[in-house]
């Protein structure tokens, strides 16, 4: 009979040799990724020449790429979108603490060559790294309902800093930093970006902020609407749930239908399926009770609501879904 003893010892040597292997694929699947072609290297190629990258921005730019999941070289050159999560990545596998400032330097003069901080109308914003000095923005503590309303001094990859009037100072002058702040910004005829971001240094008359990477959005612009009616499942902040339809639909929001005549909280989940793309499930803000039922449907109270949170995908899938209705309908936008 084998001793206990021998069948532990077998059972770790088989794991230990396991995460060996494991261990060893990912550094040789690194290594291969770091210098071998990439699918896009010939429109890699040419956009660092539109853009005029420097000999060092070629450098800091490769080693993005590469640190990403994306399997296209040039796929960071398309898209703010694409990136600052790029960007994202290699700061959290290279730890930014240890980059060199100059690589740090390039990344930020890359944002602005590429045309991806809010100078630019159309870009799209998902980071405050993306912000820029001069620009008014609002904080507020969860404990203190008056807000902050301040400019940005300054913006590079580790941080910003903002200017402060100490209307906060504590009793006994406890200081600020290491507290969580919710900022507000709003871009108009865009959306109100806003998140929670952290005090790493408190001045006299400055805050210095960590970067948000990931914005709540409420939805401004005006959108082109399409009448619809879908069924909907709404999850309310107490986990109850409703049943109602969706009436009309824009890349911005909805006109929505439940069977109750008020509800408390405004932030609330619904889930509902778009032709052509299945079952979404997105987060949304009630933004006004029209204090009125649909004729059609007499149990169904009106609410009209902006999608919240991260909904660039639902976005995306609406304006191609209304898209593809003009477009069979012959109807332009």
């Amino acid at each position: 009979m084998v001793e206990p003893i021998v069948l532990i010892w077998g059972a770790v040597v088989v794991v230990v040799s396991l995460f060996l292997l494991l261990f060893f694929e990912i550094i040789r699947s690194q290594k291969r990724r770091e210098s071998e072609d990439m699918f896009g290297t010939e429109a890699f190629d040419m956009k660092k020449a539109h853009y005029q990258i420097t000999d060092k921005e070629s450098r800091t730019i490769e080693k993005i790429v590469r640190q990403s999941s994306f399997s296209n070289k040039d796929a960071v050159f398309n898209s703010s979108i694409l990136f600052e999560e790029a960007v994202t990545r290699f700061y959290e596998f290279r730890k930014i603490n240890q980059i060199r400032e100059e690589t740090l330097e390039s990344v930020s003069t890359l944002r602005q060559k590429l045309g991806y901080t809010i100078n630019e109308p159309f870009s799209i914003l998902t980071s405050t790294r993306q912000l820029e000095p001069g620009v008014q923005v609002s904080f507020s503590l969860d404990k203190a309902a008056n807000k902050e309303y301040s400019v940005i001094k300054s913006v590079d990859e580790k941080k910003w800093v903002v200017t402060y009037s100490g209307g906060w100072k504590q009793e006994g002058n406890v200081s600020l930093e290491g507290e969580s702040l919710l900022m507000r910004w709003t871009r108009p005829e865009d959306a109100i970006y806003s998140g929670k971001v952290k005090v790493l240094k408190a001045g006299p008359d400055y805050f210095e902020l960590s970067h948000l990477v990931n914005f709540e959005k409420l939805q401004l612009r005006r959108w082109v609407r399409e009448q619809v009616l879908f069924p909907v499942r709404a999850t309310l902040m107490d986990s109850s749930k409703l049943e109602g339809f969706l009436f009309d639909l824009s890349a911005g929001g909805i006109l929505l239908g439940l069977p109750v005549a008020e509800i408390l909280s405004p932030k609330i989940e619904i889930q509902f399926d778009l032709p052509g793309f299945g079952l979404e499930n997105v987060k949304i803000e009630i933004l006004r009770n029209l204090g009125k039922k649909n004729h059609s449907y007499p149990d169904l109270y009106l609410y009209t609501a902006s999608f919240s949170g991260e909904f660039g995908r639902i976005q995306e899938n609406v304006l191609q879904y209304i898209f593809e209705i003009h477009k069979k309908t012959k109807i332009p936008l």
